[in-house]
């Protein structure tokens, strides 16, 4: 497994505090310390100029505080808050982005073991970039997510549609035309009333049908022509 290294900022206003969470990180193998800033001004003017995975975040600062800076970001990497007390951690919950949060004073393990999440969540990060785009349907009343490149072939049913993937089946209330309208264009296209195919799972076809995965599925002459077009350009 390829070892994970965090590019890491740390922002704290006191230069003792500072001084304490930037040796913690630098004798964290995991963790590669790109600068350390007292305020959160000189910390944002630093994230837009280098690659950041990490923050190790105080939130009670001067003019700029911890979420004053995060909502300052257009993408925030991962955050660690730091605070004297657990009086913002509800708030954390309003940040996806924030991994976990330390009280002063930070004990060394406690310490490891938040940074040992925050590698966990760019193992996935990682992992979901590899994989590429995806969209969230609801599934038996939960958030599923399903990779764009996994999808198969989409079959309506009714005010239902399912989604056939390389990961299993999948029943969704929604309409063929508000699903195909969340899909990358030219990725998935509609082959027929009650179907459509993703043009990379495509092993052969007529005028009448398209097979995928061993499966034929029937394909309307009215969409014939923009199937061939699509095919010709992503060959």
């Amino acid at each position: 497994m390829t070892k994970i290294t965090l590019n890491t900022v740390v922002v704290e206003d006191s230069e003792t505090q500072r001084a304490v969470i930037t040796k913690l990180a630098k004798d964290n193998p995991h963790l590669n310390v790109v600068g350390d800033y007292a305020n959160g001004i000189l910390a944002l003017n630093a994230i837009k100029k280098t690659k950041v995975d990490l923050i190790l975040l105080d939130i009670v600062m001067p003019v700029v505080n911890g979420f004053d800076l995060l909502d300052s970001l257009e993408k925030p990497p991962q955050i660690i808050l730091i605070s004297d007390s657990s009086d913002y951690a509800l708030k954390a919950f309003d940040y996806n982005n924030i991994t976990d949060y330390l009280q002063k004073p930070i004990d060394k393990s406690r310490f490891a073991t938040a940074i040992d999440r925050a590698v966990k969540t760019q193992n996935q990060i990682n992992r979901d970039n590899d994989e590429g785009e995806f969209v969230y349907v609801n599934v038996d009343l939960q958030k599923k997510k399903i990779f764009i490149n996994s999808i198969q072939w989409v079959e309506a049913m009714g005010d239902y549609i399912k989604i056939v993937t390389t990961e299993g089946k999948f029943v969704v209330l929604s309409t063929m035309k508000a699903f195909l309208e969340q899909m990358p264009e030219n990725k998935l296209i509609r082959i027929h009333k009650s179907y459509i195919v993703n043009v990379n799972k495509i092993d052969n076809w007529s005028s009448t049908k398209v097979e995928v995965d061993g499966t034929k599925l029937p394909m309307s002459r009215s969409h014939k022509d923009q199937l061939e077009k699509i095919l010709i350009i992503t060959e």
